[in-house]
């Protein structure tokens, strides 16, 4: 879908009576107090309903939902929000022979505010119910019996063995959501929107403050679920379709409606961790290999170029852009898949997914832009990537943009050339300024290559100097390894890549590396 500016006259609603109630009861500060009755009167909904939603509300001031919380939850811990455990056979669609249920999570902690639930059935929303017993207490100190709602919701499926259901998303903390594929582990998140990240000035975060479920029909392995973007900013609807599987596939369809002129919009925006690995140590005092979500940034560009940075744990925070106009795909990868790539039977850093961003239609000009923030330890996510269109996003109009998201073991598309399969460095040996580089390359053209085959490396650097290239198979990988020295002098930061190639050109992807000090 064409995220081109264009200006929509207000669509009329189905039913603008009821329309107008749903906006009303979303933002109404009252609507929730202990004291009043809870609104279950169904109403109309379609897939016009949330952006017509976020069209009205992008017109009015913004208004944070509901943090108030009773005094014995106000503030709980880490381990006292744990204890409070939703039970699974509260779960909505629960019994009901259906290949999915929602279980939801409780406010408190980091996640205060109350965000709405609604099920849709037969073209009708009502809100989800509350009741304090939908869960399980390990201290009953904690049970209360107000009407406090929801902080986020996760979704069940077999998606591991037929009959047993099991988390498969979760949607919970301002617009952050998580999945899996068959056989993984949670690792990285993407987000509904970007604003502002990098910026010293700071970053804003949108949340996303309601979601529709719509209840599917049974034997049907795709849920529908509508969410509705605020900030100060901006708001947005969107709506997911979600199929798990060997690949858990999000189709994406969003939309945009600023409140003020936006010049740092950050859109399909993935967020992870890297701590170290062979590349990027510095600093770090570990006794495994490695320790991150994801490795490297992944890039289809719209003129047929496959790049791959590898990521690092900088000292002072990083900002990279790559220009491109319709980008045929990005994302944060992982592709080091074995055990003894970590050494970490807790962590599991080798089950988590890649996520891959499949743009739908002509994105137009703009860039894949990466931030890197240097993190002490492995709880900090400091790993962002997003689209920046071109131009800024300005108030009272309307930008869309539809993707699919491909959460899984690789990349979706198959490819031609050898890929990066790791990227060392380290001191070179009686020249403490030189920094050493080995690149391995495996598959396509280089795989199980004869001795005497003929590859050479082009390297580039924007400063300092490369030195001292070597080129040489490695049986180990079935692949061949990629050395030289760079020589910074007295640069502070130098944007490096390399390619492969042949007689009749390139065989592999391009690596891009960005060094600093």
């Amino acid at each position: 879908m064409s995220s081109s500016v264009f200006r929509r006259d207000l669509l009329r609603a189905g039913s603008g009576a009821a329309l107008a109630a749903l906006t009303a009861d979303l933002f109404s500060t009252s609507a929730h107090a202990a004291d009043a009755p809870a609104v279950t009167a169904p109403t109309p909904f379609d897939n016009s309903t949330v952006p017509q939603i976020a069209r009205r509300l992008a017109s009015r001031a913004y208004s944070a939902p509901d943090q108030s919380l009773p005094k014995a939850i106000s503030s709980l811990n880490f381990d006292q929000f744990r204890s409070i455990e939703y039970r699974a056979d509260q779960a909505l669609w629960h019994s009901q022979n259906l290949a999915f249920d929602v279980e939801f999570f409780p406010r408190g902690f980091l996640y205060p505010q109350r965000i709405e639930m609604y099920e849709v059935v037969d073209g009708k929303s009502a809100p989800v119910p509350y009741n304090p017993d939908m869960f399980s207490y390990g201290d009953p100190m904690l049970r209360v019996t107000d009407d406090l709602g929801f902080a986020g919701l996760r979704l069940r499926y077999a998606i591991n063995t037929p009959g047993v259901m099991e988390e498969c998303a979760v949607f919970l903390g301002a617009s952050y959501f998580r999945a899996v594929a068959k056989g993984q582990n949670y690792g990285l998140s993407a987000r509904g929107f970007a604003d502002g990240t990098g910026d010293p000035k700071g970053e804003e975060f949108a949340i996303f403050r309601s979601f529709w479920l719509e209840k599917p029909q049974p034997g049907v392995d795709s849920v529908v679920i509508h969410a509705l973007l605020d900030s100060p900013s901006v708001t947005g609807a969107f709506r997911f379709t979600i199929r798990p599987g060997e690949t858990t596939i999000f189709d994406v369809q969003s939309s945009f409606f600023p409140r003020v002129k936006m010049d740092q919009a950050g859109i399909a925006a993935l967020t992870g961790m890297f701590y170290f690995d062979a590349n990027d140590r510095n600093h770090v005092d570990d006794w495994r290999p490695a320790a991150h979500d994801s490795e490297a940034l992944q890039i289809w560009t719209g003129s047929d170029q496959e790049l791959y940075r590898p990521l690092r744990n900088p000292l002072d925070l990083q900002f990279s852009a790559f220009s491109d106009i319709s980008p045929r795909g990005f994302g944060l990868m992982q592709r080091r898949r074995a055990f003894h790539d970590f050494e970490d039977l807790a962590l599991n850093y080798e089950k988590r997914p890649s996520l891959w961003i499949e743009p739908i239609g002509d994105w137009g000009g703009g860039s894949v832009d990466l931030v890197e923030i240097p993190t002490p330890n492995e709880v900090n996510d400091n790993i962002v990537s997003f689209w920046r269109p071109k131009e800024p996003l300005q108030a009272g109009h309307e930008y869309s943009y539809t993707y699919r998201m491909y959460w899984g073991w690789d990349v979706p598309f198959p490819t031609q050339l050898a890929r990066v399969s790791a990227t060392r460095v380290g001191a070179v040996t009686d020249h403490k300024e030189g920094r050493f580089f080995a690149i391995d390359f495996t598959g396509g053209p280089v795989a199980n290559t004869k001795p005497d085959a003929r590859f050479h490396l082009v390297p580039q650097t924007s400063a300092g100097t490369i030195k001292n290239v070597v080129v040489e198979p490695n049986p180990n990988t079935n692949g061949w390894r990629t050395t030289f020295e760079f020589y910074p002098a007295d640069t502070k930061l130098a944007e490096m890549s390399v390619v492969l190639a042949s007689d009749t050109g390139p065989v592999s992807e391009q690596w891009m590396y960005r060094w600093t000090p």
